[in-house]
């Protein structure tokens, strides 16, 4: 039977092969006998999976980890400003898939999964003082694996993605949520507006008791109609119950997806 979690890799991205060989130096994962796959007598809650395909099109994992709980990718971050920064998000596109996944299909999140990652990764700010710490709104594939998928990402250039130090910090983090029995967040909102780095969004997740399940920036709300919507709400392994709203970042489209939030009757909270 797979661990409860299952961390995925991939040759294809620097990052990730930092992050990949600190856990089998430091974290004794090693091979197992089975294609691409590591397991650490310490860690034994967790199982590595390193795959030469990029982790964008990973959409048969569920038929190598069945019994998986969660998939947490190991992962680069690009950004044309260059900044230092540790990133977290769900997959999804709301229109098309460029970058992998299905056209406007959005994967499965899990909400205090990522709340208590960050909250996790904040407790070592001090550590990794010049790095920004900051959740993206949602994107890119995969989008149709059956259990929850959670990017973890390191950027923005080849010197971040080769920082051993930070790389270990958030394989640390994640390790330390995923060996305890994460706690569920004690309510659960979508993220609808603002930039792709919505710091309001994360700056409620860390400091309030609200977790996030799919966000989408200002520039993808075009995009959101019922259909749509139905999918932030309900692709959540936990119950989402109320909007979060960036009241100032909802440009021309503010009247038509107020008028869908308030249609559902949960409760909307402007930031």
């Amino acid at each position: 039977m797979d661990s409860p979690f299952a961390l995925i890799a991939s040759t294809r991205d620097p990052a990730s092969i930092t992050m990949a060989s600190y856990l089998k130096e430091y974290m004794d994962f090693s091979f197992d006998g089975s294609e691409g796959n590591y397991t650490s007598w310490i860690h034994r809650n967790v199982r590595l999976h390193i795959s030469d395909r990029s982790m964008l099109h990973m959409e048969e994992l569920d038929k190598i980890f069945p019994y998986s709980k969660a998939f947490v990718f190991l992962s680069q971050h690009r950004s044309q400003s260059g900044t230092r920064a540790l990133t977290c998000h769900f997959p999804g596109n709301y229109g098309q898939n460029r970058f992998g996944g299905n056209y406007r299909e959005l994967a499965i999140a899990y909400p205090g999964l990522q709340k208590e990652y960050m909250k996790t990764l904040i407790t070592k700010r001090d550590m990794i003082e010049d790095y920004q710490i900051v959740i993206e709104s949602s994107h890119h594939g995969p989008t149709s694996l059956k259990k929850p998928a959670f990017f973890v990402e390191i950027g923005s250039t080849e010197i971040e993605w080769a920082d051993k130090k930070a790389c270990s910090l958030i394989c640390d983090s994640i390790l330390k949520v995923t060996e305890s029995d994460t706690t569920p967040c004690g309510k659960v909102a979508i993220g609808l507006g603002g930039t792709h780095y919505p710091e309001k969004f994360t700056k409620v997740l860390t400091e309030s008791e609200y977790g996030l399940a799919a966000t989408a920036a200002k520039y993808d709300l075009a995009l959101v109609d019922k259909e749509m919507l139905d999918q932030m709400l309900t692709k959540s392994v936990e119950k989402v119950s109320a909007f979060l709203i960036d009241w100032k970042g909802l440009g021309k489209e503010k009247k038509r997806i107020m008028a869908l939030a308030a249609e559902t009757g949960l409760e909307i909270i402007r930031v």
